[in-house]
């Protein structure tokens, strides 16, 4: 149950005389019993050069943990408004990410969530670090939300393609690090909401200062890597939400990466359209998304520059409410293009691909409490390495990716 705190309490926490109209403290708690295998395959056979080559069979890296957030994300948090009078309002929210099951990850930051909003009749002017435009498709078009094993491969491939170049954060025990991808929150942002009251639409548009320092003139620009213009994001998201339907569209740029002397600055394009329909006795999801990874020359060079790296994907969902609990169903797939040249004589390099089958049941044991349990297996070609979670696929000595499975049973408690 969320507690709202009066005025006085609010004043003891923030320690400021103020007209807080509300502050309220929630959060969510959950853990699992999670199992992950990642199976690798030897595809190699005797050839013609090696007619003696023995076949060395199957890999297989396997975990069982006790895991958080495989139904919703664990998290604490403090959000409150201030009414101004004439229909404005001042609000923050602060939210943090925990980990439940070993207790390391406590308050240490607010990386989930972190903004100041002024609100009234012309929508929400909200700054700071938040969920970006595009994310929202894939996670509201999910019957698994985008939490454990069940979460679809749009989001799973789509998170790795949206890595900063060369920026991997040293970890810091109990500190989650916000500097490695724009995917799913970007910092440093300013978003605009559309008001509530358009009978039905709604949208926002998104910016992310990238907070590089500019040089003047260039040539003092130090000669490191991905320190001009990485971490940029501009993005938007219009959809509608009448009864039964919603349907959005989404697009954004990421900036990941630049080298200021080569001339270079690396982007990733991402579009998605996602859409639900509930029937009441079953609820459809669905959700389409095309990335481009993209490398920008400032002279492109004589014999062409970097193929662009294309990801489609998409998602098919249903749930089915049963009494207290409801079923959950996703089938994903996606498919990596690096748009490589054909060589003469040579064959064509298929393009890597993957699909996703999930399946599960939440048991409501009230509002805010809930039982859950999710079974999922992936399939690679080609290349690919998309697992559900857990140890990564063993490819050293000949292995190739296969198959991923992995398995949560859990509860969850809201507050």
């Amino acid at each position: 149950m969320k507690k709202s705190l009066v005025a006085l309490a609010a004043l003891a926490v923030a320690g400021v005389a103020s007209a807080q109209s509300s502050v309220t403290l929630f959060g969510v708690v959950d853990a699992s019993i999670s199992g992950y295998s990642s199976t690798s395959r030897d595809l190699n056979g005797a050839t013609f050069l090696n007619p003696f080559y023995v076949n060395k069979g199957s890999v297989k890296a396997s975990r069982r943990e006790l895991a958080n957030g495989a139904y919703n994300s664990s998290r604490l948090g403090f959000r409150g408004t201030e009414d101004l009078g004439g229909g404005l309002a001042a609000s923050f929210w602060l939210e943090a990410p925990i980990t439940n099951d070993d207790g390391q990850t406590g308050v240490s930051t607010f990386a989930r969530r972190s903004t100041v909003s002024l609100s009234g009749g012309f929508g929400e002017l909200r700054l700071g670090r938040d969920y970006t435009a595009t994310f929202w498709n894939d996670t509201v078009f999910d019957p698994f939300g985008t939490n454990g094993v069940g979460t679809n491969l749009i989001f799973t491939a789509n998170n790795g393609f949206n890595a900063f170049n060369g920026t991997a954060a040293t970890p810091v025990a109990g500190v989650p690090s916000v500097t490695g991808s724009n995917y799913v929150r970007t910092s440093n942002s300013i978003g605009y909401f559309l008001p509530p009251n358009l009978g039905g639409f709604y949208g926002q548009l998104q910016y992310a200062f990238s907070e590089k320092t500019k040089y003047s003139p260039g040539l003092a620009t130090p000669d490191v890597a991905n320190n001009s213009r990485q971490g940029r994001y501009v993005g938007g998201r219009f959809g509608y939400a009448n009864g039964p339907l919603d349907v959005a569209i989404a697009y954004g740029s990421s900036t990941i990466g630049d080298q200021y002397y080569v001339g270079t600055t690396n982007k990733v394009n991402t579009l998605n359209l996602g859409a639900s329909y509930d029937f009441g006795p079953v609820k459809l999801f669905g959700e389409v998304s095309r990335a481009k990874n993209k490398l920008d020359y400032e002279t492109e060079p004589f014999l062409g520059g970097r193929p662009d790296t294309d990801l489609t994907g998409y998602l098919l969902g249903v749930t089915v409410p049963v009494g207290a609990g409801l079923i959950r169903a996703s089938y994903s797939a996606v498919k990596y293009d690096d748009n490589q040249q054909e060589v003469l004589f040579q064959p064509r390099i298929a393009d890597r691909k993957a699909n996703k089958l999930a399946i599960g049941y939440v048991h409501n044991l009230s509002k805010r409490t809930a039982l859950y349990a999710t079974i999922a297996r992936v399939s690679n070609k080609n290349g690919a390495a998309l697992t559900v979670g857990g140890p990564s696929f063993v490819t050293s000595g000949g292995f190739t990716p296969k198959t991923s499975t992995g398995y949560d049973f859990g509860i969850r408690h809201a507050f």
